[in-house]
């Protein structure tokens, strides 16, 4: 049966109850760099002494871990206003520069400035002012990342995009919420039973999950601002899987409400049951297609668990996976034209995607008990639990497998990671 074989993700008896975690910021080990790196110089920022976080050393770790940049030294201080001698950071191997300033206002929040610009060209392409709070200063130089990655790389960046994840310390779970980079952790919620499942709302503000705070599985919605929850599916028996749709106004859910777990809608507010798979197996973890239109899910209706797709108003399902026997976890990247999957093969559950234009598959891990795949909000990257040296740690691997991070905490294990939206 499916249920017996399934790895953690599906089964948290098997899983996070047996882990034990410790809070703390997780850290980052990258390797592996994209075809093409872009030389680009990060120059100290005038006054960032003065702000609680040093912008250009933020700025400079973004770009280095995507993998697309090589990070030339500079030993300088300039600001925005500086005079630039372009040929001379020609000749020091630079197609760019970032200069800027930081400057503290009045009334305690920092303004941040700064240019971008191109030394082969000897003009500006990019530039612009933030104002923020003191405690917002690592905000705002992810933001002067994802500009310098989207002018330079013609891609939005992600770099001030958050992630969530599931820890466990002794007795107690926690459901986190961190900065892309691992840092700013903070808790979102705190339970002495399993959370599993954590899934962004479209806007970034609220996460859908499962707790077994009712000792059984029931569906919440928490605004991550005020922490208020909502109840968005306790039915009878088994409540789990939530995945949004791209408006924000449903989840998709698994249900056991037939007796076998099958594929539901309902309102992100609760209510509105709207049943969608028909089966005579178990149909679990539906996840919305970027325009709304279908569901991706994963069915053991052909004997082993592959990966099915369906109009969101039901009906016939169309298989996605034919290759191996065992094909779990299905995320679909924001163009809809790539599977993210976890794939059982020779004894080994690792991370595959699928070309849904020409069938073509990879593999972009090396590891075996990989789980919960998520991809970064621009689509170039995806984000998976997995072990190393007998602990669960959470990994990053661009969509071509040419950078990967590994990102782990000083002790213990983290799990379920979902990568969050943009945030508007």
């Amino acid at each position: 049966m499916m249920k017996r074989i399934y790895p953690r993700s599906l089964s948290i008896i098997f899983g996070l109850a047996l882990c034990t975690l410790a809070h703390a910021q997780l850290r980052i080990e990258t390797s592996g760099v994209g075809a093409t790196q872009i030389p680009i110089a990060v120059a100290g920022f005038a006054d960032e002494t003065l702000a609680p976080q040093q912008v250009s050393a933020i700025i400079k770790a973004d770009l280095d871990r995507s993998g697309y940049f090589k990070i030339i030294a500079t030993g300088n201080v300039m600001s925005e206003t500086s005079a630039i001698n372009y040929s001379d950071w020609k000749t020091r191997g630079a197609d760019a520069l970032v200069i800027g300033s930081v400057q503290r206002l009045a009334d305690g929040r920092f303004d941040v400035r700064y240019r971008l610009l191109d030394t082969v060209k000897g003009a500006q392409l990019s530039g612009f002012a933030l104002t923020d709070a003191a405690d917002h200063t690592r905000l705002t130089a992810h933001k002067i990342a994802d500009d310098i990655y989207e002018k330079l790389i013609g891609v939005r960046g992600d770099f001030s995009t958050r992630v969530s994840y599931v820890t466990k310390s002794g007795k107690e779970f926690r459901l986190e919420v961190a900065d892309s980079d691992g840092d700013g952790v903070h808790v979102a919620l705190r339970s002495n039973e399993p959370i599993i499942s954590p899934s962004w709302s479209p806007d970034g503000t609220k996460v859908a999950y499962v707790s077994f705070e009712n000792k059984k599985p029931v569906v919440y919605v928490q605004d991550l601002v005020t922490k208020q929850r909502t109840v968005a599916a306790n039915f009878k028996g088994s409540n789990s899987a939530p995945a949004w749709s791209p408006d924000g106004s449903k989840l998709a859910v698994a249900l056991t409400l037939s007796g076998s777990t099958q594929v539901y809608l309902v309102n992100a507010g609760g209510g509105g049951m709207q049943r969608l798979s028909n089966s005579n197996g178990i149909d679990t973890e539906p996840r919305f297609s970027p325009d709304g239109q279908s569901i991706y899910f994963t069915s053991d209706r052909s004997g082993g668990p592959q990966i099915y797709k369906m109009s969101v108003t039901g009906g016939a399902a169309q298989r996605v996976t034919f290759k191996g026997d065992y094909n779990i976890s299905p995320r679909i990247s924001p163009d809809g034209k790539t599977l993210a999957f976890i794939s059982r093969r020779e004894g080994r559950f690792q991370l595959y995607t699928l070309d849904l234009t020409n069938a073509q598959e990879q593999r972009l891990s090396d590891t075996v008990k990989d789980e919960s795949p998520s991809f970064s909000p621009n689509g170039r990257y995806i984000m998976y639990a997995t072990e190393s040296g007998r602990r669960g740690t959470l990994a990053v691997v661009s969509v071509d497998g040419s950078v990967k991070h590994q990102l782990t905490t000083q002790a213990g294990d983290i799990r379920e990671p979902a990568w969050g939206p943009f945030m508007k």
